[in-house]
């Protein structure tokens, strides 16, 4: 599963410094210091790689990136705005911004004049209700309470309706201590065993704050409505559509063969995110970060992304997580049969999640690979991969 490993990991820096410098030339910016540039070699700038736009050319060839940025929301969240947010919050800022790696919100760090930076995170207009911004501030914030190694945020209004959360200039945004850290070594198994620990914690904890506004894993929004996004809005080429209308609607089949929300499989409140980009390594132990996704589901679906390599690599991490879990709570063995389902569910998820943002100046900057027929194409491909997965025996546990 490379391509997906890829995906979800490799290109964040990429696409950082890319749009930090477009955006900070057609803003006319002056508060912070753009990245320096990840160069690319000469055959990511062939016309198969899609969007590519080079750091060095002229305002003039800027016209097209800077007529979608006026379009976007986004377009309203100047460094000016940042720094006012900020400071809105009775703050002082000493107006240094570094922008940090995310797509689906806007992330910076701002220096303070007096302590630690803060992170501030603009949520994306639209995608969440504060209603449900607020659940996921208040589930981290019931977890670090049991001191369990998460980063809530901080309290901005304790006496307001949702006292983590504010907004500025038509954003809902949140502030949280910088934390720092290190990824997990997903190939070390006492770092799995710990991980499967505290995991294990986040789910027993999660059982008594079950999730009223926040939506559930489904085989609707995270399958069949993103094969349908995809074609009723014409991002597969036409030469590829019968191809993958066939493998899409065979991946649905055996996706709803293993339905995540049967009702054999207990639903409970999860990170709903949990890879290696979302962990933080420090002091000995892991501390979670980033829960825009939580979501009700079966547990599995937070233990899964941690497994790569082979099948007896796969096995013996999963032994090792699954230990280090039943320390705080009972896993129940039949969800491993998800796994594969899970994946092929993220797969399709995650292309349409693209082609849904495809408006964001940031995206074909950051993914410039994607949206071509050589993308699709390979899509395609990798689609019958998984769905050759899908037919293999589920992993299980190694006999011990």
């Amino acid at each position: 599963m490379g391509l997906i490993s890829s995906f979800f990991q490799s290109d964040f820096e990429y696409s950082r410094n890319y749009f930090f410098y477009i955006e900070s030339r057609l803003q006319g910016s002056g508060h912070y210091i753009v990245m320096n540039n990840t160069s690319s070699s000469d055959a990511e700038n062939d016309d198969n790689r899609g969007n590519y736009i080079d750091p060095d050319s002229s305002e003039n060839d800027l016209c097209s990136v800077n007529s979608e940025l006026e379009e976007h929301p986004y377009r309203l969240l100047t460094p000016d705005t940042i720094i006012e947010a900020v400071e809105s919050t009775g703050r002082l800022s000493d107006v240094r911004i570094m922008p940090l790696n995310s797509f689906e919100n806007r992330v910076y760090q701002v220096g303070m004049e007096e302590g630690d930076p803060v992170i501030v995170k603009f949520y994306r207009p639209d995608r969440w209700s504060p209603k449900q911004i607020d659940e996921e501030h208040r589930f981290s914030q019931y977890l670090y309470d049991l001191e369990i190694p998460v980063v809530p945020p901080l309290m901005i209004n304790p006496d307001s309706d949702f006292p983590s959360l504010s907004k500025h200039s038509e954003f809902n945004f949140a502030l949280y201590p910088k934390q720092g850290g290190r990824a997990p070594q997903l190939d070390n198994l006492e770092h799995l065993h710990q991980l499967g620990r505290f995991i294990g914690r986040i789910h027993a904890a999660g059982k008594s704050f079950p999730l009223q506004y926040r939506r559930k894993l489904n085989t609707t929004d995270f399958g069949s409505g993103c094969v349908e996004y995809l074609l009723s809005n014409h991002f597969i080429p036409q030469e590829l559509q019968q191809a993958y209308t066939s493998v899409s609607d065979q991946l649905l089949i055996e996706i709803k063969a293993n339905n995540p929300e049967a009702s054999c499989y207990q639903q409970i409140s999860l990170h709903g995110d949990c890879h290696a980009g979302n962990v933080l390594w420090r002091d000995e132990r892991p501390h979670f970060v980033d829960f825009d996704d939580v979501i009700t589901g079966p547990a599995i679906q937070d233990l899964w992304m941690l497994l790569s390599g082979d099948k007896y690599s796969r096995q013996k991490q999963l032994a090792e997580i699954i230990e280090g879990y039943e320390t705080f709570m009972v896993f129940d063995l039949a969800e491993l049969k998800l796994i594969e389902p899970l994946r092929a569910m993220r797969l399709l998820y995650y292309n349409a999640w693209l082609a849904r943002r495809w408006h964001d100046p940031a995206f074909p900057l950051a993914f410039p690979w994607f949206n071509t027929p050589r993308y699709w194409s390979d899509h395609i491909l990798e689609c019958k991969e998984q769905l050759s997965n899908l037919r293999e025996q589920p992993l299980t546990l190694p006999d011990l």
